[in-house]
């Protein structure tokens, strides 16, 4: 549905995009992540037809950003991370206003607003004034404009920021309801948002496309170190000595003695090998009784730090 290819950018003599390339597949939703000023909202500029690139193609639902724009337009909603609301209107004569710009017919307007609202939760709040909303009524508002002309691609920027923790439920709940009917970029600084709502994920930093692929995926291409949970029977220390002497194991983090008096630890091994095998011997071999053993995958917020800090190393 969404494809970048070799996409460039600059601004006057400061480039900001440097020749990135990612696609969308249809119905995906997919996390757009990045640091400041990594390029995340120049991009999703582009792709809404706000900027027009230096270099490269943009197709949106096989139509070319650039010639093809009115197109574009008619298939996306975007969500700026700042609302684009009119403060003096209410609700009601806000979205009736967007719903006449966007082209849907004036039979279907009265219908199509009380469906939008009903699904972003602000039918309570339709005669209210936009100016006098919350921010987290805003953000409500603002995600039922790019939706009130049913588009099949939805371009979301920050849209949970200001909401309460109950709200962002609601509002991660609606995002991943909209999939599969809806192709979805969002764009976050919650990284459990994207965790919990996202099928894939890009990672863009100084401009650049470091990263795509899913979580798991992301795991596996950065080369270093894994990590191991413990639980074992017997005193911490002699489980420690015993972990400590088995080549390939870098270190040993104690945690606590559980319920049942057992020991948990996280062991950080060398992810060359498998040495799980020798861990087990090793325990056994010391009279220790192995209760638990199981890899632990790296946080989402582990995977972010790595490809943004220049120590993520990818296979080609």
């Amino acid at each position: 549905m969404i494809h970048v290819e070799n996409v460039s950018k600059r601004f006057g003599s400061k480039q900001v995009l440097f020749d990135i390339n990612f696609k969308v597949n249809k119905g995906e939703i997919l996390g757009f992540l990045g640091p400041n000023a990594a390029g995340k909202t120049t991009t999703m500029r582009i792709i809404t037809c706000f900027l027009p690139a230096n270099e490269g193609t943009v197709k949106v639902a096989g139509y070319d950003v650039l010639e093809q724009s009115m197109e574009v337009r008619r298939n996306i909603g975007y969500m700026p991370e700042s609302p684009p609301i009119y403060p003096e209107m209410s609700v009601k004569s806000y979205l009736d206003f967007v719903s006449r710009i966007k082209g849907i017919r004036g039979k279907d307007i009265k219908k199509r607003i009380d469906e939008v609202m009903e699904l972003v939760n602000i039918t309570h709040v339709r005669d209210r004034i936009c100016g006098r909303l919350s921010k987290g009524y805003r953000q409500r508002v603002g995600l039922a404009q790019a939706l009130i002309h049913n588009p099949p691609i939805l371009i979301l920027d920050e849209p949970t920021s200001g909401l309460d923790p109950k709200q962002i439920i609601e509002v991660r709940e609606l995002i991943k309801s909209l999939a599969g009917d809806h192709t979805i970029i969002l764009s976050t600084h919650i990284l459990p948002e994207v965790k919990l709502t996202c099928d894939r994920i890009v990672i863009i930093h100084q401009g650049r496309i470091v990263a795509e692929g899913t979580e798991k995926n992301l795991t596996q291409k950065i080369k270093g170190s894994e990590k191991l949970y413990i639980e074992a029977g017997g005193t911490p220390e002699k489980i420690v000595k015993s972990l400590n002497n088995i080549p390939g194991v870098i270190k040993v983090d104690p945690q606590k003695l559980n319920v049942n008096g057992h020991f948990k630890c996280i062991v950080e091994i060398s992810s060359d090998k498998d040495i799980r095998h020798k861990i087990s011997s090793a325990l056994t071999e010391n009279n220790l009784d192995l209760y638990e053993l199981k890899t632990l995958g790296m946080t989402l917020e582990e995977i972010f730090l790595q490809f943004t800090s220049g120590e993520a190393i990818q296979e080609n």
